[in-house]
């Protein structure tokens, strides 16, 4: 019998390519899934798809709908054991700049909602069954950087916050990750001219997603550990003659 089988992990934002590979990954290892994303009928075909009806319940979510974040909760039939955020949104450093729509989307979507229904989940003391929250981020928040410096800013307030909530669940032995991640084959990179050699699948992500353990920053491929390490060591001088 598998040793997850009464284990539950709640995925918002499960409609990303990553969120999808993660939700087969992690059925494979005999966990039930709470899918949640605003697009509930793409998360209800891939569940179809795929067969994984007898372990994933899919439900509607809106990460910038903060009111509407408590009764999301408090209506889960059962609280989680792994909480994993993977809502995203990005455009273009040229559009934020110009477009404040953009940027203020980027900041509600992959900030101001991961706060919002984390804080309600994380300050949950009834919960007894939370024991770790992943949190996806992004190479683009480790240091400013001209060409996505809109965009990396959202990603660095994100691992910032992680790191502190890190700190705050330790005294109850609860986990917190921050995937710190490169460049994806994904919809949300679709269109963007990007370096082939150092792209990685969806699924390559997800191994690391459902197999996270103890560290808090988690960076998929030796490639991009590297790329993180050089980054934190630059000097500014030099980041800022980067793209």
């Amino acid at each position: 019998m598998n040793q997850n089988t009464n284990k539950t992990v709640l995925i918002l934002g499960a409609n990303s390519d990553v969120a999808k590979q993660s939700i087969k990954q992690y059925f494979q290892k005999g966990f039930s899934i709470i899918a949640a994303s605003r697009n509930t009928k793409s998360l209800e075909e891939f569940v179809q798809k795929n067969n994984l009806n007898s372990k994933v319940t899919v439900l509607s979510f809106d990460s910038v709908d903060f009111d509407s974040h408590q009764k999301f909760y408090d209506e889960l039939s059962v609280k989680p054991h792994i909480v994993m955020y993977a809502a995203g949104f990005l455009v273009d450093n040229e559009t934020a700049l110009k477009d404040f729509k953009g940027t203020q989307q980027m900041m509600l979507v992959n900030y101001m909602g991961a706060v919002s229904i984390l804080n309600i989940i994380a300050t949950d003391e009834s919960n007894k069954n939370l024991e770790r929250v992943i949190g996806l981020s992004s190479l683009s928040g480790v240091r400013g950087r001209k060409s996505n410096f809109v965009y990396g800013s959202t990603k660095a307030a994100f691992t910032t916050y992680l790191a502190g909530l890190r700190q705050e669940l330790a005294s109850r032995n609860i986990k917190v990750n921050a995937l710190v991640i490169g460049y994806i084959r994904t919809k949300i990179n679709e269109g963007l001219q990007l370096n082939e050699s150092l792209i990685m699948e969806p699924d390559y992500v997800a191994k690391y997603i459902v197999n996270a353990g103890n560290s808090f920053t988690i960076v998929p491929n030796f490639k991009w550990k590297m790329i993180y390490l050089i980054l934190k060591m630059l000097p500014a001088s030099l980041v800022a003659k980067l793209p």
